[in-house]
Order: structure tokens, then C-alpha cells, then sequence
């Protein structure tokens, strides 16, 4: 179950340059970078970190350190970059092995020197050390340290210029830099006594080849301040630590081998899914929030929703899950919350986000025994939700007559399905969108369940009707007998008959409002053509409109992301759906689901899952390296599986009862 690589396969750009390192704390500060080193993306960077007096963003400070041994007169550069039409240095060539045991860790060959490089992220800092231990070696050696730095925002990418401020400052062991005005400082700094030597220079047209793919700028030129230089012997090690604060450098070691020994062992799929949980979630003092995906994502609101019962409950932290809950609740507006963006900047164009926020108690509550307790702690909140809802909300979300949501208008996309190309809208689903309705429907039925509880007469009298007038408006308007299965929206006289996999969300959820068959028929149907072994595809390969391969510009990639993509995160809620339907027999092929993704964990981001798959086999990975719900979905399932989550029978509506575990 170690994750290990040899010399040969490192050796192949093809192979080694797709595998990415993402090492991230909860301060909201990342490290990633490929397997060998060598960026290939904008976004790469050994420490990419807020500037939280300039904005919310993050940004690449220090996008590489350059080591050199200097042995004999000879010169051997250990990194790796791309250039145009060419890789320099050829750093690669001698790392004759990676592995990902407790730490990201490389052993350079340099003639008759090995050298061990470990690399790790402090959790509670802004702070990422190195540390270089000579295994072998007959004689002494020098080795210089370059670090290249980028200071900007991780969207964007620099240029040599004249506003550089070429000033450092003298810090214990290390050298403090400002790049420019407003940014805070980046100390590097040595466990051992290191000679600096000021060296200002700009190293141009680096290229990323990964925003070449994607249709972006690719190039960039990054600054080179000056090097480092000490001497090592057989034995030796030292500690380089980049961070935004100054520290004392004679406790490096101690910290380097406190953050080692917090580490997980990466020695299985349990714990691949712990390490990769906790990578998410992220904290301040006004709470935690949910990271959606490394690493370009920021905090989500739908995104979070979902995550959430995966990445705490299903790893026993209930107290994080109420943390990020009271942190989202800060942001309600009009019974919605933001999607994306924060303070004036935030967008609440998310019309499921609040109903994935009831789904989300509902797990809590099913947790903890208690839904009592979630109508005192939340009651307030989610009434209001509700009667936004039902009266009506931004993006023209509103309940009609017979109880169905309505939601959308021209130009937005306010599902999940939200891409949006030169301001038109690839899957628009304005009207009656069937996964709305069916969370809609289950957030009233669990809402009634937590009144019920508390013994809430007016909310019960006032909203009771309803559940029954909506499941049978939801069957009249969705269900096709001889299809087989749900419209995946309908407005007016218009019904999308597209097979997309939005239907098993009425199948999967604990107050659904559909019938055992048709979930049934709703299972076969996903199962026929949209089950692959990463998740579900989005659109049927039998549809015209299907794409099968995520690739190309950034409008291409939008135009695939919903017409037959693979999403692992789909892949939770079919799960619990078959379980439900099938019982124990059902497990084998949830067993066999999860179980299949263990080549997934050295395929892209290393120990983590992908945040979607060409729907073409053989299904590869695409877009953002490592995302929270796809990792959330997978720990749920694996607690589907060992008994520590019980599926809840769809005939728990009749009494709103929560299911016994």
C-alpha cells in the first residue's frame, strides 16, 4: 500500500509530470507540485498562502527552491523546470526513487552522494520545511539553495519588472524578503549556519504546461534574490523553512519532527481518505470553513454542504461539523447562502446550496440521536429557509400551487450543473429541476421530523400538508413508466428527458418521494449507462449532446463539464441508494466501487481523488487535483460499508422518526 516510484518511471515526463504532491493546513496554505519537482501549473508552489490584508485570496510566495551540489568542481543542479522546448536543469535524472510514507520524500544519486530530500507542511503556520539528510557520501560536499520567488495571486502570473524591491532583511539564520508593497515578509531560513549570497536575477519564461493545455498563460519569469551556501558531510542534515513569519531556528528540527510525527502513516485507503479529509477544512477565529478543491478552489457553499458529513461525521469530529455550520449560517441572506465570494463580492446564484444545508443537519441528526436538538439549535434558520423558499427568492426561486420549486432565469445557472460559456448558460434546467424538488421535499419532511420532536404545534399545523401534495405533484411531473425513470427538469410543457444522474438524488435521500420501484428502475437505468468505476457520468453516451474527454480551452472544458464528465461525489448518494434498494446483496458492488478506486491515489494527486474523470474509459483523471466531496463521498461510503453509517428506510416519512442505528 506504500506509495513508491523508481528512478524509471520518474524518468518519464509522461508518467512523472500528470503525479502532483498537495500537502495543505488548516491555516488555508498549500504546497503542491509534481512528483519530481518541475511545476506545471500556475498554481504550483512550495508555499501558496493568504495575504489576509490585501484580500481573501491565496498566493504563490515561493514557487521553488533550487538546490546545487558542488562536488570536485562539478556543478549538479537537483531541480526541474520547463522551458520552452526544453526541460532545465534535468534535476530529475538523479532521483532514484520518490515515496509518499508519512512524508513526500526523494533520494538524489550524485556520483558517490545520496541525499535524502523530506518535505513537510506545518499544520498551524504558514510554514513549510525541507529537510536534506546526506545517507552517503566520501567526502564533504557544498550545496547552494536558490529560492525562486513569484509573489502574486495564484490566478494570476509575473513578468520581470522594475517594482521588485531588491532589499532584504537579516533574519536568524535566513533572510527575510518583500517582493512588493502590501505583502507581508517570506523568511527562508537554516537549521545550520548558511554564507547568503545576494545574487538578484530573474530566471524567464518558465513554463507551465498544464495552462498551456487548459488555454491559459503560460509563462512566467520568477525572481532569484540571491543563494544560500553550506557544507554537508555523511550524516549531516539541515532544515530550510519558508514561512511568512520569522523562527527560531534552533527549534526547526523539533518542529520538523513534530509535524512528521502528526502526519498520518500513508500506508492504506482509510488512511489516504484521513489525510486527504483533513486538508479540507480550514479555520480562524470566527470558525471553520470547507476548502471545495486544491488547487484552485476557494470556500463553496454548496460545496460545503455536501462535504461536510463526510469530512467530520464520518471521521467522528461533530465538533467541526457545527463550527463550519454556524460559520455558513453567519453568511444566510433572503433563505440563501453564497456560493461563492465573500462580503460584498459573495454570489448567492445557488439554488440547491440551502437545501443541501438541511440534508447536512440531517446526517448531524442521524449522528447524534437528537433531532430535538437540531430544532433548538437551527429551528430559527431553517424556518426561514423555508418560507423564503415557498414565498420566494433571488434567481426566481419560488414553491407554486401543487408545492413544486421552482427556480432560474435566462442567463444563470443556479444548479450544480452551473457552467456558464460567453454568458449562455450549457445546461440551464430553468423550471422544475428534479434534484431541488427532491431535496425540497426532504428538507420539509425532515424539518417536520425536528418540530415533531419539539413539539412545535404551529410549524407542524402550517407545513405538514404539503409533503404529500409535493411527492404526488413529483411523481405526476417527473415519472415517465416507460422510460423508466425521472425528467431531469421540467418547465412548462417541456420536459428534458436527458438520462443524467441528478434522479438519484431522489432515490438516495432519507425522505424521498418516489416509490422502492422506482428507485428501482431509476437504479438500473444509472447503473446502464452512467455508473463508471470513478462515479457517474453526467449525460448518457447515448445522448447526442455527450462529451466524453475533458479537455481543451476553458469554454471546451466548460462544455464537457456536464455533458457526460465522470463526478466521484454522485457516487455517495448511488451507494446508499442501491443499499437501500438491495440491502446486503447491494454491498458487493459497493465494495467493488470503492475498492476500484485504489489505483486512483498514485494516478493524479497523490493519496487524494480527483475532482472529475473523462466519462470516456479509461476514465482519466481531470480538473482540480484533489476535491472535498469527492474524498467526503467516499468516506461515507466507507462507513456504508463497515456499519458505522445504518441507510435510512424510505418508510420513515410515514412518522418522521429518525432511523435507530
Amino acid at each position: 500500500m506504500n506509495i513508491l516510484f523508481n528512478k524509471e518511471q520518474l524518468s518519464d515526463h509522461k508518467f512523472s509530470l500528470e503525479k502532483e504532491i498537495i500537502l495543505a493546513n488548516n491555516k488555508d496554505t498549500y504546497c503542491n507540485t509534481s512528483i519530481i519537482g518541475c511545476n506545471t501549473r500556475k498554481y504550483h508552489g512550495l508555499l501558496v498562502a493568504p495575504q489576509t490584508l490585501m484580500d481573501p485570496a491565496k498566493y504563490v510566495m515561493l514557487s521553488s527552491i533550487d538546490e546545487t551540489v558542488i562536488q570536485g568542481g562539478n556543478q549538479v543542479k537537483l531541480s526541474t523546470h520547463k522551458y520552452p522546448n526544453t526541460f532545465y536543469p534535468s534535476g530529475y535524472m538523479y532521483i532514484d526513487q520518490f515515496s509518499y510514507i508519512q512524508t513526500p520524500e526523494w533520494i538524489f544519486r550524485i556520483n558517490d552522494i545520496v541525499l535524502k530530500k523530506e518535505m513537510a507542511l506545518v499544520q498551524n503556520e504558514e510554514r513549510v520545511l525541507m529537510r536534506y539528510t546526506v545517507m552517503e557520501s566520501a567526502q564533504p560536499f557544498e550545496i547552494w539553495f536558490e529560492p525562486l520567488l513569484a509573489f502574486r495571486n495564484m490566478h494570476e502570473l509575473t513578468r520581470s519588472n522594475l517594482s521588485v524591491n531588491k532589499k532584504f532583511e537579516r533574519a536568524d539564520n535566513g533572510i527575510g524578503y518583500r517582493l512588493y508593497y502590501g505583502f507581508t515578509n517570506l523568511f527562508v531560513q537554516f537549521s545550520r549556519k548558511v554564507e547568503y549570497v545576494a545574487s538578484p536575477d530573474w530566471f524567464y519564461n518558465v513554463e507551465y504546461p498544464c495552462e498551456n493545455e487548459r488555454g491559459y498563460n503560460f509563462h512566467e519569469d520568477l525572481y532569484r534574490p540571491g543563494y544560500f551556501k553550506l557544507k554537508l558531510a555523511k550524516g549531516n542534515s539541515v532544515i530550510v523553512s519558508s514561512g511568512l513569519e520569522e523562527v527560531n531556528s534552533q527549534k526547526l528540527s523539533v518542529l520538523f519532527n513534530k509535524t512528521i510525527k502528526n502526519n498520518l502513516l500513508m500506508n492504506s485507503v482509510d488512511n489516504y481518505l484521513e489525510n486527504a479529509a483533513q486538508q479540507f477544512l480550514v479555520s480562524d477565529s470566527s470558525g471553520a470553513s470547507v476548502v471545495a478543491g486544491f488547487p484552485w478552489f476557494g470556500q463553496w457553499g454548496r460545496d460545503t454542504f455536501i462535504s461536510l458529513p463526510g469530512l467530520t461525521l464520518s471521521r467522528e469530529c461533530p465538533e467541526v461539523f457545527t463550527s463550519v455550520m454556524k460559520k455558513a449560517l453567519r453568511k444566510l441572506k433572503n433563505g440563501l447562502f453564497p456560493n461563492t465570494g465573500v462580503g460584498d463580492n459573495a454570489a448567492y446564484n445557488s439554488a440547491d446550496a440551502a437545501l443541501w444545508f438541511f440534508w447536512a443537519l440531517q446526517q448531524y441528526a442521524i449522528y447524534t440521536k437528537s433531532p430535538e436538538k437540531i430544532w433548538v439549535e437551527y429551528g430559527v434558520k431553517m424556518k426561514s429557509i423555508l418560507e423564503n423558499y415557498r414565498k420566494g427568492t433571488f434567481y426566481n426561486i419560488h414553491s407554486v400551487d401543487n408545492g413544486l420549486l421552482f427556480a432560474g432565469e435566462q442567463g444563470q445557472a443556479i444548479t450544480w450543473m452551473d457552467a456558464v460559456v460567453n454568458g449562455k448558460a450549457i445546461t440551464p434546467r430553468i423550471g422544475f429541476a428534479v434534484e431541488l424538488n427532491a431535496l425540497w421535499y426532504n428538507a420539509i419532511c425532515f424539518s417536520l421530523e425536528c418540530a415533531k420532536a419539539n413539539n412545535d404545534k404551529k410549524f407542524v399545523l402550517e407545513w405538514e400538508q404539503l409533503p404529500e401534495r409535493i411527492k404526488s405533484a413529483f411523481n405526476k411531473e417527473f415519472w415517465n413508466e416507460e422510460k423508466g425513470y425521472l425528467a431531469d427538469y421540467v418547465n412548462e410543457s417541456y420536459y428534458d428527458w436527458s438520462l443524467r444522474p441528478n434522479q438519484i438524488i431522489a432515490a438516495s435521500l432519507p425522505y424521498s418521494p418516489i416509490s422502492y420501484e422506482m428507485m428501482e428502475e431509476i437504479l438500473e437505468a444509472i447503473k446502464s449507462k452512467l455508473l463508471t468505476p470513478r462515479g457517474l457520468r453526467t449525460l448518457s453516451p447515448d445522448d447526442e449532446s455527450y462529451i466524453g474527454i475533458y479537455a481543451g480551452d476553458h469554454a471546451s472544458r466548460d462544455r464537457a463539464y456536464h455533458q457526460g464528465t465522470v463526478w466521484p461525489w454522485l457516487l455517495g448518494h448511488f451507494a446508499e441508494a442501491y443499499i437501500k434498494i438491495h440491502g446486503e446483496e447491494g454491498m458487493a458492488l459497493v465494495q467493488t466501487l470503492y475498492d476500484g478506486f485504489l489505483p486512483a491515489y498514485t494516478e493524479y494527486g497523490i493519496g487524494t481523488i480527483a475532482e472529475i474523470y473523462d466519462g470516456d474509459a479509461p476514465h482519466k483523471a481531470k480538473g482540480a487535483v484533489s476535491q472535498a466531496w469527492s474524498v467526503a463521498e467516499l468516506l461515507r461510503i466507507r462507513n456504508m460499508l463497515n456499519g458505522r453509517y445504518k441507510i435510512p428506510s424510505v418508510e420513515r416519512e410515514k412518522s418522521y422518526g429518525l432511523v435507530a442505528l
